[in-house]
């Protein structure tokens, strides 16, 4: 039997379609809504800090050593051989290279942590870890900055003009240098720590204990005072904390135009709006402080003093909006914007009915080194699909989706 469905009856059963996919949609994207889950460890130290090397994730332990997961959490192995204490208080990657800032020495692995040398800065406590190019610069609790331009080979002291030298944090943007220090705030080299100058209207006094950048901006983790924001390379600061239930801030991490901040408290907040506003994204997360954030594919990690917990970028971040109710017509991929990008860009995909959707990143060799969306899909357009590639290499990349037994293809051009 043909049942004959009028226009009107049309129009009304759209509408509801409409409703139900924003209803899945704010669900979806909602902070609130979901939770954080707890990896199968690392235990025996809080984790003090992450790095990342396309799938491997490595978390530093302060009393346990330097764990790696090949797997999204999934497991751990600790890849300890080597270093001479099991208290890590930094990771840096460079290239092919893994570097550790432990009590006493920077250590240095080529074979992702099976085995660990020593670089030879001895006597040092080491709290921050930063990478330009071939420079690797290191912040002392004590002693200031140093610089290795070989790997970690020889250092050289690069501490002239910073009259505080308890730094806790680095940032590295094109040809500036940021340090992050305990009580005077924020200096500023521009000659690879050959000198510096403080940063510091409306940070006077101020104990750094993280910096970032997104874009342009930079961003100021404050323990005690929460977040501040600088757009113009630190010459000047604005508090940037509404929303913030918790001051003491020890990491932040960045994921296209989305900003995490881990604090005290247990509490992981999110701002979209460059700082100024935040919303709290820490549901499931109990008990814990938030001493590190570091975001790996699809996901992001926080490491607390219960291990690491995992919760999809998706579930907090991701957002789609309906531009009409008038449904899609066919399945599509948009070229990224902008293209060429350095390090995130922005991404389009569109499907026609409700099913489940996979966009992935591969290289060159056609290897996989992102999976950006890999869960069902309501009919419509996803116009907001961040892609950071900060921990990757410039060149050539393909965005890929697949969708009802459909794929589209479309070249990236990375300059980092």
């Amino acid at each position: 039997m043909i049942v004959a469905i009028s226009r009107k009856e049309k129009q009304i059963k759209n509408i509801f379609r409409f409703l139900f996919v924003a209803f899945c949609l704010f669900t979806t994207t909602n902070p609130l809504h979901t939770q954080w889950i707890q990896t199968n460890g690392p235990f025996g130290g809080y984790i003090s800090c992450f790095a990342v090397s396309g799938s491997n994730i490595f978390a530093g332990t302060y009393g346990s050593g330097v764990f790696l997961s090949t797997n999204n959490g999934t497991s751990w192995t600790a890849v300890n051989s080597g270093l001479t204490n099991n208290y890590v208080a930094a990771l840096a990657v460079s290239g092919t290279n893994l570097f550790a800032g432990i009590e006493g020495d920077v250590f240095l692995s080529t074979n992702n942590g099976t085995s660990w040398t020593a670089t030879g800065l001895t006597n040092t406590l080491v709290y921050a870890l930063a990478v330009s190019g071939t420079n690797l610069f290191v912040g002392d609790y004590g002693s200031g900055v140093f610089l290795s331009t070989n790997n970690g080979t020889s250092w050289t002291a690069a501490s002239t003009g910073l009259t505080n030298t308890y730094v806790y944090a680095l940032a590295v943007s094109g040809t500036n240098l940021f340090a992050g220090t305990g009580g005077s705030g924020v200096f500023l080299s521009t000659n690879n720590g050959t000198s510096w100058s403080a940063v510091n209207t409306g940070l006077k006094d101020t104990i750094i204990s993280a910096l970032a950048f997104s874009g342009t901006n930079l961003f100021a983790g404050a323990f005690g005072s929460g977040v501040f924001l600088s757009t113009n390379n630190g010459t000047s600061w604005t508090a940037a904390s509404t929303g913030l239930t918790n001051t003491n801030v020890y990491a932040f991490a960045v994921s296209g135009t989305n900003l995490f901040v881990g604090t005290g408290g247990n509490d992981v907040f999110l701002s979209t709006n460059n700082g100024a506003s935040w919303t709290v994204a820490s549901t499931g997360l109990t008990n814990y402080d938030v001493y590190a954030l570091a975001v790996s594919g699809t996901n992001l990690f926080a490491g607390t003093e219960g291990g690491v917990w995992r919760r999809p970028l998706s579930e907090m971040a991701m957002s789609v909006k309906m531009l009409t109710t008038d449904l899609p017509t066919h399945f599509s991929l948009s070229q990224n914007y902008p293209n060429p990008f350095n390090p995130t860009t922005t991404i389009e995909f569109t499907v026609p009915n409700d099913g489940r959707a996979t966009l992935k990143i591969f290289n060159t060799l056609g290897q996989e080194v992102a999976t950006l969306f890999n869960d069902e899909a309501a009919a419509g357009k996803y116009n907001q699909v961040q892609f950071n590639a900060s921990n990757l290499a410039s060149g050539i990349y393909f965005s890929r989706v697949e969708f009802g037994g459909k794929m589209q293809v479309k070249k990236m051009v990375l300059l980092q």
